[in-house]
């Protein structure tokens, strides 16, 4: 193991918030149970909002952002995981209030990592990461309610955002027909490619809108939140579900409680951060299962830990699209 390694690092000191590349000692690194050589980590929205400093995202300082990772163990204090064993880990604070994935070492609590199913690559689980976990999470969900691809349309909101084309995407692969609701009308052709029968205007269920619409939709994926999800509730046919998985148009629900007691809807939060460990399993195994290499290249580019303020910056400016993976040990 290298005594010293790379790392992004977030400070705020004076009010001066700033984060560069450094180079760390390895005795720098908290102290968990688990250490790992990280291989490939992401670029998420999230991760740009706590390195540009535009959103509230970074609980402590100094911090390394990165709520993605892939890595292998080099020391392990922990019954479960052994020495050279490929992990994975989303969430659990790590990147926010836990040192992250933007690195070439972490030090990790045993209970935020599961196996890498030996269906992936280090790189395809990175390709993947939260937004293909969230995704595959809200399916399994829809699945355990009974949905079907006999079910009827199944719509997407925010579908190209992250999760959003990736739900369209699995779907399609599953076979169901797939409605797709977005602002960018103009990738119209992209959604249909991933699989989309249909594409509408997020318009269409952005407004406030009736407590009870045209029965439409057997299930939906909802990234979005606010009047959308509010709309999307009342235009699911008798039995209908919907996953709330996000909160792009807002954290509000002004909704009515019509369409649950008269269509007998449900309403399944969808939470990637604090999973239990038997629910990240069985969604990363069925993403192995399911997900296309060549979709995987499409939809991704590499960088290295050099690259990422800058590319960071490019996402908060709305100039990045589909999945960055960031090459650790470059």
């Amino acid at each position: 193991m290298n005594t010293q390694f790379k790392a992004l690092v977030i400070t705020n000191s004076d009010d001066t918030y700033s984060a560069s590349l450094q180079t760390l000692n390895h005795s720098e690194l908290p102290e968990h149970n688990v250490t790992v050589d990280i291989l490939y980590s992401t670029l998420n929205y999230k991760d740009g909002l706590a390195i540009t400093g535009k959103g509230p995202v970074v609980r402590s300082f100094p911090m390394v952002p990165g709520i993605d990772l892939v890595g292998k163990v080099t020391t392990s204090h922990s019954s479960e995981f052994n020495t050279d064993q490929l992990v994975l880990l989303n969430g659990f604070g790590v990147g926010e209030k836990h040192w992250g994935g933007l690195a070439q070492q972490a030090s990790l609590k045993d209970e935020w990592l599961i196996p890498l199913p030996a269906t992936l690559t280090p790189k395809q689980a990175m390709q993947i990461g939260t937004a293909g976990y969230t995704a595959m999470l809200s399916i399994i969900a829809l699945e355990k309610q009974g949905i079907t691809p006999d079910s009827g349309d199944i719509l997407v909101t925010g579908a190209n955002g992250g999760v959003g084309s990736f739900s369209v995407y699995l779907l399609n692969l599953l076979g169901y027909t797939v409605v797709a609701a977005t602002g960018r009308v103009d990738q119209t052709d992209h959604l249909k490619q991933l699989g989309a029968s249909q594409v509408i205007d997020r318009s269409e269920l952005s407004a406030p809108g009736k407590p009870l619409a045209k029965e439409r939709f057997a299930a939906a994926i909802d990234s979005v939140g606010s009047h959308t999800l509010a709309n999307v509730c009342a235009s699911l046919k008798y039995g209908g579900v919907v996953t709330a998985c996000g909160l792009a148009q807002g954290m509000d629900f002004p909704a009515s409680v019509a369409p649950f007691i008269l269509r007998g809807i449900s309403l399944i939060g969808i939470d990637s951060v604090m999973r239990p460990k038997i629910d990240r399993i069985q969604a990363w195994q069925r993403l192995g299962e399911l997900v296309e290499q060549n979709y995987l290249d499409k939809i991704s580019t590499e960088i290295n830990l050099e690259d990422v303020v800058n590319v960071a910056n490019e996402l908060m400016a709305g100039n990045i699209r589909g999945r960055v993976v960031v090459n650790c040990q470059l």
